[in-house]
Formats: structure tokens, C-alpha cells, sequence
């Protein structure tokens, strides 16, 4: 990021940092209270900074974006485990759901293609960032020519930037809970594909949300009816009184790209 012009007369922070590391080497420029609390990383990560480490986090992408241009996303949630063909799942069910690495690719192709019409400002795939349907994703928009963002988080596994987010627009989150607002400030849909723990938290905090009335509902679908009415007896939840018969709208089941396409532009 380039700083744009200073409109104040006061002196660079990035001028007294380089002031700082070459100032003299004495007892006291060595001491970790003589540090530049900004430029102070073992400051900056105390216990005491969580807030501010949460402020920076929101902060850094939403500046980013915002400089972009980059108005609305096409958020996709999926599987990391999900392979690009069925001979390399672990299972015989990871390998049944490998179709749909194929679908998230060519879904995120077809809408990546809208979004050059707007300069790769609307409509830009944002995944998670790592592999599976994740790469799928960001491998479509890749292939269509635009661009696509990663929201990559630091796990102990399976969490690494794939290769097809571009570069500019592949962020690194400490909290789980400020990348999942960054997935929703600027969804224009959210499109869940099979996946784990993950994929399930990330498709009922929005649910949640749109439920609730937190955020306006947008197109969100189910890619894969078999798979979710497997995993999760939604007709009971509503039978039991535990959710609201209309809240069952919220959602969309779909199996293709081209579905889930005409899903959103039949929208309102």
C-alpha cells in the first residue's frame, strides 16, 4: 500500500522507526522500554493489546479492500478436505464429494467473469483461503482472469494460502471471529459446500444473523441437498419449535454452478 499524500505537518512514523534503529547502541536504546510501542512486537502481542491486536485485524483488510475498490463479494464456505478428484479421497465419502470442488470451480469462474464487467469490483469470490473447495474457488476466479480473496487463519494443520488467491488480496487472521466478519461485510451471497467443523460454524453464524434480523438476507444456498439433509434433520428443527417454519427459507438447496447462478439472479 502506497500512503497517499500527508495532509499534516507532522513527521512519518515510518521516518522514526529507521531513526530509531540507528541511534546509538547504549544500555538504555537496548532496553525494551526504549522501543517505539508500535514497532515493539513483544508490546504488541502482551494480553493487555487483545484489543487493539481485534482493531487491527478489522482494520488492515477493510483498508485494503476499501482501496481495492472492491464493493461486494461472492463469499464460498467448504470442506479443506475436499479433493479435485475422487481417486485422491481419503474416503470413499471424501471421493463422493469431490464433484463439487468442480462445482465451486466452475461457479466462481462463471460469477468472476461478471464481476470484470464492473472492474473486479462486485461480485469477487472471497473463500478461506487454504485447499479443497477453498482452492476451488479461488481457482475458478483465477482461470476466469480476475482476481479473488483469501481469508486464511493460523491453525496447527491444513491451513496454508492456495496458490490461486491473488497475492494483493490474501489475508492472515489471528481471530476467528473478526474473519468471520470480514466474510459477511461485503457478501452480496454465501454459497456453503460440503465441509466439516468449520463449514458448519462459519453457515449458522450467518444463518444466525440473517435469522435474527443482524443482516439483510441474501441469496444463501446449500450446495448439495443429499449431504446437508444427511448431516442435519432440518425439518425437525422446525417441527420441534426450535426455529421459526419460515426460517427454513433463508436457504436454498442447489447441485450445479449454473443453479446456483440462476439462484441469485432470480433474487428479489
Amino acid at each position: 500500500m502506497k500512503d497517499e499524500p500527508r495532509a499534516h505537518p507532522f513527521r512519518d512514523s515510518l521516518e522514526d522507526v529507521k531513526a530509531a534503529d540507528q541511534c546509538p547502541d547504549t544500555a538504555q536504546t537496548r532496553a525494551p522500554a526504549y522501543r517505539l510501542a508500535f514497532a515493539d512486537t513483544d508490546f504488541m502481542t502482551r494480553e493487555e493489546l487483545r484489543p487493539v491486536r481485534l482493531q487491527l485485524e478489522l482494520l488492515k483488510p477493510q483498508m485494503v479492500m476499501d482501496e481495492r475498490g472492491i464493493e461486494s463479494t461472492i463469499v464460498l464456505f467448504g470442506g479443506a478436505r475436499i479433493p479435485p478428484r475422487p481417486e485422491q479421497g481419503r474416503t470413499p465419502g471424501l471421493a463422493a464429494l469431490s464433484a463439487y470442488y468442480d462445482e465451486a470451480r466452475k461457479f466462481a469462474c462463471l460469477m468472476t467473469t461478471r464481476s470484470l464487467q464492473s472492474y473486479g469490483r462486485e461480485n469477487v469470490i472471497m473463500t478461506g483461503g487454504g485447499p479443497g473447495v477453498m482452492e476451488a474457488g479461488n481457482l475458478g476466479a483465477h482461470e476466469a482472469g480476475g482476481q479473488s480473496i483469501g481469508l486464511n487463519i493460523v491453525l496447527p494443520h491444513e491451513q496454508a494460502p492456495n496458490p490461486y488467491v491473488t497475492p494483493d488480496l490474501c489475508f492472515n487472521f489471528h481471530y476467528f471471529a473478526i474473519r468471520k466478519m470480514h466474510f459477511l461485510m461485503r457478501a452480496r451471497a454465501i454459497c456453503v459446500f460440503p465441509g466439516g467443523f468449520g463449514t458448519l460454524d462459519e453457515m449458522f453464524e450467518a444463518l444466525t444473523l440473517i435469522q435474527t434480523k443482524r443482516m439483510k438476507p441474501i441469496p444463501f444456498l446449500l450446495f448439495g441437498r443429499a449431504f446437508w439433509e444427511k448431516i442435519i434433520n432440518w425439518e425437525a428443527l422446525a417441527e420441534a419449535g426450535t426455529i421459526s417454519p419460515e426460517d427454513l427459507e433463508l436457504f436454498r438447496f442447489v447441485e450445479t454452478a449454473d443453479e446456483a447462478v440462476a439462484v441469485i439472479d432470480g433474487w428479489g
